[in-house]
């Protein structure tokens, strides 16, 4: 399913030839039309300045998978293949024999094509290339290189392109039955293209379908026919993955994980943008038009798709697959949205991207599980719970950073929502009346806290006792207290004002709180960091406001 899918829109964009993809360049050798280069050396197309050029510049180039053996790519390789043996290898014999096999596949071009270019490059290469170029120090010999004859670079005539579509299949491959299209087709024993870009992946690509041990091998088959596609259909999803991994408006790339997203057809869609960069005119109109009757019905039932990926050497791991209708999307969106909104510290409701609210788990972004882009992935395209270990992991980094930040704030209230059932709205801001005293202990510390910055200008009492006031409020609540009477006594005398604000807001939460718990639950955790995060923030809501 997820194969035929991704077929099904590499279909939909511009055709490349077949066993081409887009790779960088890095090396020209320039030709006239007798085979004389027409510069010393290689042009180096690459800029160093430039991250998108450091390997070279884009072009649409010949390729295939070479695992082992000796494979060569026409106008499109590596030194010892091209330039033959002098470039350091360590196995010259094998640079020889990859340097004939190269030449005589040139040599079958030229005579199936009969393109006098052809016949230039083979000229030059039959009069050895090492001995008419000056090959400069600091050459990249695993660098892909390429020809231009006359100003033209040879890959691009049409003729090549219809001789390596025939060269680089394999007429040795068995007739099977194809698991994407259902044909009887030649079956490839390895797939002709790589996926680039995969977090975990080797940095030359990963294969979705291989097979490297007898453990995954059955029925005798081995390699990729343990799986088998035709060559057009393994290029075709392989194409698709990685036209969908170029595109910053199609994929999310976080930590050891990657998702790609789109549509059956043609959607203006922008999930990736949605989740990544939640712009707030963007998540309001999420929010109205699942609701709106007209809205509703305009927009199309198409079925939107998204895959997890994440490698592990040469493979693809297929961590996730989501195939649901648009309108189903778009209202779990806003579910997800609604679930993690909390008051900021303007007075504004605020949402969050994947990056801050998984970012918010960990001490560093790179720490990242990929199950945990996986949850928060399902839970917002498809509406699932979020697992209670995000909410043990938030709440740890709660006490070890000493601090409620606003991202993991609004994790907690997601996953607290999705778990026991609160209403959208619940929440959202400081609730005087909700009956949970765990949420009432965290607003008691973050007055606490207050009283002190107010008296003595830190906050030592959040540095020092929060994690113990997250898990065992009774081991230190009775000394917080006693400690803030001298705070209060010189708020009193200093700031009269301040006092009775703290003051009143210290007898409005003790009548809330009957006894400290011993110990907090998971879940009462999480009360408690909300509680100290609203209390904190609504000292600074607006006096009419708090007034009404």
């Amino acid at each position: 399913m997820i194969l035929t899918r991704l077929v099904e829109y590499e279909s939909r964009h511009d055709p490349t030839p077949p066993y081409f993809t887009r790779r960088p360049l890095r090396y020209l050798v320039e030709l006239d039309g007798s085979g004389r280069p027409l510069a010393g050396t290689p042009r180096d197309l690459a800029d160093p300045t430039e991250r998108r050029l450091r390997r070279g510049v884009e072009r649409l180039l010949p390729s295939i998978q070479r695992a082992s053996g000796i494979k060569p790519i026409l106008f499109a390789d590596k030194g010892d293949y091209t330039f033959g043996p002098g470039g350091g290898e360590t196995k010259p014999e094998r640079a020889r024999q990859a340097h004939e096999a190269y030449v005589e596949l040139v040599r079958r071009a030229a005579e199936a094509t009969g393109r006098p270019e052809v016949a230039a490059v083979l000229r030059f290469l039959e009069a050895g290339p090492r001995n008419l170029l000056d090959i400069p120090e600091g050459f990249d010999e695993g660098a892909t290189i390429g020809f231009a004859v006359e100003g033209r670079e040879v890959v691009d005539l049409p003729e090549v392109r219809d001789f390596w579509a025939g060269a680089a299949s394999d007429p040795d491959a068995p007739v099977m039955q194809c698991l994407v299209c259902g044909e009887r087709r030649r079956a490839a024993r390895r797939l002709p293209l790589k996926v680039k870009g995969i977090p975990g992946g080797q940095s030359s690509g990963t294969s979705i379908i291989s097979a490297n041990e007898d453990a995954f091998e059955s029925y005798g088959l081995e390699a990729s026919l343990t799986s088998p596609v035709c060559d057009p259909c393994a290029q075709g999803f392989t194409k698709g993955v990685n036209r969908l991994l170029a595109d910053e408006a199609t994929r999310i790339r976080f930590g050891n994980c990657a998702y790609v997203f789109w549509t059956r057809s043609e959607e203006p869609f922008d999930v990736a943008t949605l989740l990544q960069r939640p712009e707030p005119k963007d998540v309001e109109a999420l929010f109205r038009s699942p609701w709106k009757s007209r809205e509703a019905a305009e927009v199309s039932a198409d079925r939107f798709y998204a895959v997890g990926l994440s490698g592990s050497g040469g493979r693809a791991v297929v961590r996730d697959w989501i195939d649901a209708a648009i309108p189903d999307v778009q209202r779990h969106l806003a579910s997800w949205f609604s679930r993690q909104r909390l008051r900021d510290w303007e007075g504004t409701f605020k949402v969050h991207g994947l990056w801050a609210l998984a970012g918010s788990t960990v001490r560093d972004l790179r720490d990242v599980p990929p199950n945990t882009l996986t949850a928060m992935v399902r839970s917002a395209l498809l509406g699932f719970p979020l697992p209670e270990s995000l909410l043990a992991e938030a709440t740890r980094r709660n006490s070890a950073e000493r601090r409620v930040t606003g991202p993991r704030a609004a994790l907690i209230k997601a996953v607290l929502a999705t778990r026991y059932g609160w209403k959208e709205d619940d929440m959202v801001e400081l609730d005087q009346t909700t009956p949970e005293t765990a949420y009432h202990c965290g607003r008691l510390l973050a007055v606490l806290e207050r009283a002190q910055e107010q008296a003595v200008g830190v906050r030592a009492v959040t540095e020092r006792f929060y994690g113990a006031a997250s898990t065992t409020p009774a081991s230190v609540f009775g000394a917080l207290i006693r400690g803030a009477v001298h705070h209060l006594a010189k708020l009193e005398r200093d700031k009269p004002g301040a006092y009775r604000g703290i003051q009143r807001d210290l007898e409005a939460i003790s009548a809330e709180i009957d006894r400290f718990p011993s110990t907090l639950t998971l879940r009462e955790q999480g009360l408690f960091a909300l509680g100290y995060y609203h209390q904190r923030h609504a000292r600074w809501t607006p006096k009419d406001e708090r007034k009404e």
